[in-house]
């Protein structure tokens, strides 16, 4: 019942919206058309040194290129639908890593369901908006590969992990920010994650710079600064994008998810990498907000035990809703600022109830006697807990509910 309903609002927005969809959808038909038939040398391996505004990834123009068949429109419609599938996919691959992540905490099934679906009711409309009414295949597979990854994660699949990371960079280049959610694996798996992560970056990328040096040039290509960009308010009044504002990303994003993993609250990286991104980019397209609403959602079904999922429904009405009731663009940007500054800390230093063992990590194998529960295998609190089975300790504190 909760994926049909999950189903249902997202065919709902999604028939409100295509019929103005697409705004972005060229420059991925463009690139796909360039990457597969060459573009008499304009394409291929030298696409991003004839083409420094095409900002997307290698995987994206791939991808693109297999609706290249089809008419303008229709491939426009078939891509979008396929994007949007692709949110509910999230959806329940958010819903199964937490009810991998809390095995053996007593998690009421019912309690998950609903916290996934009111979750859920917020991330689909953003969703919708970056993958039809933008069709940015770009976003949409990183976003999507960022959270297999997370669903890799909670089963401890390093090799996995680290190829979903790849192929999110390969995808879209602002995915780095997620990288940190290798450092929640066990320490030892570290090293195979991130082999399996620079080979397939290598793979996807070194070609196009080896072929054409210039498509270094693609790095340095800027965009105009928005008033209503948060940078306004860190004092970057630069007409276009200030030279530290990419790196800068990077790094805060890195930063804090690695903050996070130390911290024991893993299920935060992708928010706090979405943050350090919108905080710090010069432009304000409601598409990214997708990011954030992704990053709530993990944080809500993941990091939290509390059955209605704020962070989603705050991120969407003061990111989203604040485009259409606040007219001024400074003060845009200001909550902009705001946001980010206030969900950050709060992942960060707001105490923590009911956390997991082994100092919030996911678990790190599947102990025996999983039930089916309605996002994956769970453990039944009516039946025997992992840690009267094995060496994993209980909770600090009291029995879970």
């Amino acid at each position: 019942m909760h994926l049909l309903l999950l189903t249902a609002w997202t065919v709902a927005w999604f028939a409100l919206v295509e019929p103005s969809g697409g705004f972005s959808w060229h420059y991925l038909r463009t690139g796909g058309e360039l990457i597969y038939d060459g573009g008499n040398g304009t394409g291929g391996l030298n696409l991003y040194a004839h083409h420094p505004e095409l900002q997307m990834g290698p995987i994206s123009f791939l991808v693109a290129g297999l609706f290249n068949p089809f008419s303008e429109h229709m491939g426009q419609f078939l891509a979008a639908a396929f994007m949007s599938v692709l949110g509910l996919v999230i959806v329940v691959l958010a819903g199964r890593s937490a009810a991998i992540s809390f095995l053996g905490t007593g998690t009421n099934h019912q309690r998950l369901r609903q916290r996934v679906l009111i979750a859920g009711l917020a991330f689909i409309p953003m969703w919708i908006e970056v993958s039809v009414r933008f069709g940015h295949l770009d976003d949409v597979l990183a976003l999507f590969f960022t959270a297999l990854a997370v669903w890799f994660l909670t089963r401890c699949n390093a090799a996995a992990v680290g190829a979903c990371l790849a192929l999110a960079m390969d995808s879209k280049p602002t995915a780095l920010a997620f990288l940190p959610l290798i450092l929640a694996l066990p320490r030892e798996r570290w090293l195979r994650a991130a082999l399996w992560c620079v080979g397939l970056l290598a793979v996807a990328w070194l070609p196009f710079f080896v072929a054409a040096p210039d498509s270094f040039a693609a790095a340095k290509f800027t965009i105009p600064n928005n008033p209503a960009s948060a940078l306004r308010w860190l004092g970057a009044n630069d007409p276009y994008t200030p030279d530290w504002a990419r790196p800068a990303q990077a790094a805060l994003g890195l930063t804090l998810g690695a903050v996070a993993v130390w911290r024991g609250r893993w299920a935060g990286i992708v928010l706090l990498g979405a943050n350090a991104r919108i905080v710090l980019d010069p432009s304000v397209y409601t598409y990214y907000t997708a990011s954030v609403l992704l990053g709530t959602l993990l944080w809500d079904v993941c990091g939290q035990r509390r059955l209605v999922p704020w962070c989603s429904w705050i991120a969407l009405i003061v990111l989203y809703g604040s485009v259409f009731v606040v007219p001024d663009e400074s003060a845009r940007g200001l909550i902009r600022l705001a946001f980010v500054a206030g969900s950050t800390v709060y992942v960060l230093c707001w105490p923590q109830r009911n956390r997991n063992a082994r100092r919030g990590r996911p678990v790190d194998r599947v102990e025996d006697g999983p039930v089916d529960g309605p996002w994956g295998p769970m453990w039944d609190p009516g039946r025997t807990r992992p840690w009267e089975t094995s060496s994993v300790a209980p909770p600090a504190g009291r029995e879970p509910r």
